[in-house]
């Protein structure tokens, strides 16, 4: 329901509503206004803590590190979107990362082709977490756990848990981090690579029948079913997808590594459900935006970045994110209150 009509019901029924229920049903239909507030707070509260904060160079080097948790959030959305959850999020995109550099280490293999067979992979991790979830109707969390040390495993085993250094690595696999200056402002093609991500999915998810159809599954999945949706499709489509994105996030990462490590993005799982929720995404899903996961992934390295900044200790820096997500999920439990 938009603002308009709920405030034409509102006066239809003899109520008028209160400046409380108006943010409400603002919140409601824009889940994204909360952390773009949080996100200039913050920023105006970092940069009077620290100037060099607002910086070119400062803002560069934030926007890099924040690349591969916004492209993990993409796909992290689309599963919490169906009300479900991806803690393996992380072990496909090492798994992948790994293939990729393995095979083409010292000219094994052509980079192009490393990248088809390591972003092939993922979206079949991803399409094995849909069928346990879809055929076998076993909880996302349950099934997403279990892949988490499955793919962990085999990443480890394969890549016999030694690094592979960008020197050993194609030039096409190393691209992505690569960049160019604007100003003192320093980009990667890896973050161009993420915000044309974020393009291409937003407009599916907001102009098409199947993200229309994302949201009716998660909102209530047996309404959508009886409506006509084919909810179990639509799932086990939203966990590949998901995984070909980690797949391409694996690309990025090297770019950004400058190396291929099993160990890398050791917070993965913890970092891009933080910044789904943040972003104002519901946990129970069917309500949410991407372009607030965007903001959320932002905050997330905001935060870390500028604590950083001000001196401030990784406990405390561990602290400050706890809070955020408590509240996050604090303000959506009242948002979904809304009549």
């Amino acid at each position: 329901m938009s603002t308009a009509s709920s405030d034409a019901a509102a006066q239809f029924s003899g109520r008028r509503q209160s400046a409380l229920q108006r943010v409400q049903n603002a919140l409601h239909l824009y889940p994204w206004i909360s952390p773009l507030v949080i996100l200039i707070l913050s920023f105006i509260a970092f940069t009077i803590l620290n100037p060099r904060f607002a910086t070119a160079g400062s803002m560069g080097l934030l926007i890099q590190q924040m690349a591969i948790v916004a492209a993990l959030a993409i796909g992290q959305t689309l599963v919490i979107l169906t009300a479900g959850i991806d803690l393996s999020v992380g072990a496909i995109t090492v798994l992948a990362m790994m293939v990729m550099a393995t095979l083409a280490k010292d000219g094994g293999m052509p980079g192009l082709l490393a990248l088809i067979i390591g972003v092939g992979l993922a979206t079949l991790a991803g399409l094995l977490n849909g069928i346990l979830v879809t055929r076998m109707k076993l909880p996302p969390f349950i099934v997403t756990l279990g892949t988490l040390s499955i793919f962990t495993a085999i990443a480890l085993l394969y890549s016999g848990g030694s690094s592979i250094q960008a020197s050993h690595l194609p030039a096409f696999l190393n691209w992505l981090g690569k960049g160019f200056s604007i100003g003192g402002l320093r980009l990667t093609y890896g973050v161009l690579l993420v915000i044309l991500l974020y393009a291409v999915v937003g407009f599916v998810l907001s102009q098409t029948a199947w993200g229309r159809h994302v949201y009716a599954v998660g909102d209530e999945p047996e309404a959508a079913r009886l409506s006509g949706v084919p909810s179990r499709r639509v799932l086990l489509q939203v966990y590949t997808v998901a995984g070909f994105i980690y797949g391409i996030a694996a690309w990025a990462l090297i770019g950004r590594s400058g190396a291929a490590t099993p160990n890398a993005i050791p917070t993965a799982n913890l970092d891009s459900i933080t910044a789904v929720v943040i972003g104002g995404t519901s946990l129970f899903g069917g309500r949410g935006r991407l372009i607030g996961t965007l903001i959320g992934a932002i905050i997330v390295q905001t935060f870390a970045f500028g604590l950083s900044l001000a001196g401030v200790n990784q406990q405390w820096r561990l602290l400050a994110i706890g809070l955020l997500v408590i509240i996050a999920v604090s303000i959506d439990q009242w948002i979904r209150k809304v009549k």
